[in-house]
């Protein structure tokens, strides 16, 4: 059996979609209600990182899994591989971030999940780590003021990052966790074919929707004020640096681990979005 967690984010539910051909697939959810994937050998779960007999329940019988954490205080990945330990799990897919592997990159996020990374490498599980840029999918955070006004608002119009389609992340995933002997102790860098701003990410949002698109750059404080609305402070600083690493040029080096992996080239940003067009229409 493979465990899928995340599946009410972008890349655990293309896993999940994907996974549902398997003989046996387990989702573990918080809120199974908020699990749109179904099909004949899917079940869903209610389980908590944070309560260990519903981790143990979830994990029984499970060969491998799909493990999405966000938290910046919470130890859920160490809490997840014990269970997975005690239940038998042999091998643990991980999506992790790009910026681990960055000198430059030390803010929260991702000192969190190089900690994360550590924590699984030590368990003595079998772990594949996926490392990806930014998910394109980002930008539906966009939508509101794509369909209300008509304008895109961001920091650092100008600056490029390879951002790569979670439905990409969740091809390489399923590799991963239905080839075993292949893929375990890996590491995949995963980003986008082309390097891609803001600015022309809106330009092509207003091809795809089919109506003119303003794109209006926000102020570093602007950016903040909107980010801490939303955020811990820690975090929205997390972001901030995130975006100076991007204007530097940090993101913007495409790779070529999708095509090695999937045998074609990775989606681009008007592949993702012309898919999406609904959101934003």
């Amino acid at each position: 059996m493979i465990l899928v967690t995340g599946a009410t984010g972008p890349v655990g539910r293309e896993v999940a979609h994907l996974l549902r051909g398997e003989p046996a697939v387990r989702i573990l959810a918080r809120d199974p209600g908020r699990v749109s994937v179904t099909g004949p050998g899917v079940e869903t779960v209610r389980a908590d990182y944070a309560d260990h007999a519903s981790l143990d329940q979830a994990l029984r019988g499970v060969r491998a899994a799909f493990l999405v954490t966000n938290s910046v205080t919470d130890p859920d990945d160490a809490r997840f591989v014990q269970a997975a330990r005690e239940a038998g799990v042999r091998h643990v897919v991980k999506l992790s971030m790009l910026a681990v592997t960055e000198s430059g990159a030390d803010d929260l996020i991702t000192r969190t999940q190089r900690c994360n990374e550590a924590v699984i490498r030590d368990s003595g599980l079998d772990w594949t780590f996926l490392r990806a840029r930014t998910f394109m999918s980002n930008t539906l955070s966009w939508a509101h003021g794509i369909r209300t006004e008509g304008v895109v608002r961001a920091l650092y119009g100008t600056s490029r990052v390879a951002c790569v389609d979670p439905r990409d992340i969740a091809c390489v995933a399923v590799r991963a966790l239905t080839e075993p002997g292949r893929h375990e102790g890996r590491s995949y860098a995963l980003s986008g074919p082309e390097a891609i701003s803001a600015a022309e990410q809106t330009a092509q949002l207003a091809e795809v929707v089919g109506r003119p698109l303003r794109f209006v750059e926000l102020t570093r404080g602007e950016a903040e004020e909107r980010l801490l609305r939303r955020h811990p402070r820690p975090v929205a600083e997390a972001f901030l640096a995130s975006a100076e690493r991007q204007r530097a040029g940090a993101k913007a080096t495409v790779l070529p681990t999708v095509r090695h992996l999937m045998g074609r080239p990775a989606r681009t940003f008007r592949d993702w979005a012309a898919d999406h067009a609904a959101a934003f229409a």
